[in-house]
Order: structure tokens, then C-alpha cells, then sequence
């Protein structure tokens, strides 16, 4: 194991590809999505992990997985003329992130949810999804901003 922590932003890489796989193969269980969280190929040998998960990729794994109906609900409302089934897996995953870090993670502020959103959509996503998934996630902040939408934590 290396000595120096991982970022926040490896982390959300790997909780992103964890989220992702759920498309193929979605977990029905806590202990289902544990063992797929923990199959992903780290890139970061820092992030490697036996036993039980945990840090910061996972809780967000764990937040998505547990919050998915009521994260695309907002998604739904907030993309405006677009099914969920017409949005692309990956740019679906990546608001699903972003939204959750928004309205349940108090130590995140909006715009570094968004920022790395982006950035992660710029390396994952299509060539075409960045304004859209820009528009929905500043969306979604102006909301919880207004408090249209309250932040969970």
C-alpha cells in the first residue's frame, strides 16, 4: 500500500466505475454491491482494499446505490424533455454522483460536486453530454440553493 492518500478525486473514479457496472449487473443486496464495489480494478493502489469497503468512494457507492430512485426522480425533473432511459449510462451515473454529493454530503460544496462531474464526463462521458450534464447539475444547485430542495445530509 502506498503512504499517500488517494484523492477525493480517484476516489469518485472508482465509485463512478463501481456505479457504472451496476448497469450490467445491478446488485439486489448490501452484501452483493459490497463484493462488486470491492471487484473493481483500482488504478490507484491505494484504494485497494480487503474486507470490508469503506472511505470515501465507497459511501458515496453505498449513497447512490441506497438513493437511486429518489436521485433520478430529481434527474427526471430537472432534465427537462429527456426520459432517464434516453440519457446515457454514463452521463446518468455521473449526475447520479453529483446529485447525492449536493444533497448529502455537507463536506462537499456544490460547485467541486459539479466541477468533478465534469471533469469525469469529459474523460468518460460523450463528446456532446457536457452541456447537458452541466445544465441539470447547475440546476439541481440553484435549487437546493433556493431551497427548492433540501440537502439531506
Amino acid at each position: 500500500m502506498s503512504a499517500k492518500e488517494p484523492s477525493r478525486r480517484a476516489h469518485r473514479l472508482l465509485a463512478f466505475q463501481a456505479l457504472y457496472g451496476q448497469e450490467f449487473q445491478e446488485c439486489a443486496s448490501v452484501e452483493k454491491l459490497k463484493a462488486a464495489f470491492l471487484a473493481v480494478p483500482r488504478q490507484d493502489e491505494a484504494l485497494e482494499q480487503e474486507g470490508e469497503p469503506s472511505g470515501f468512494a465507497w459511501e458515496l457507492v453505498y449513497g447512490v446505490w441506497q438513493h437511486r430512485d429518489e436521485l433520478d426522480a430529481i434527474i427526471e425533473k430537472f432534465a427537462r424533455n429527456w426520459r432517464l432511459d434516453r440519457v446515457g449510462r454514463v452521463e446518468l451515473n455521473l449526475l447520479r454522483l453529483g446529485v447525492y454529493e449536493m444533497l448529502y454530503r455537507a463536506d462537499v460544496p456544490s460547485r467541486v460536486s459539479m466541477n468533478e462531474a465534469l471533469e469525469l464526463d469529459k474523460q468518460y462521458g460523450d463528446a456532446r453530454s457536457h452541456t447537458f450534464v452541466n445544465g441539470i447539475l447547475d440546476a439541481v444547485s440553484k435549487a437546493v440553493d433556493k431551497g427548492e430542495l433540501t440537502i439531506r445530509n
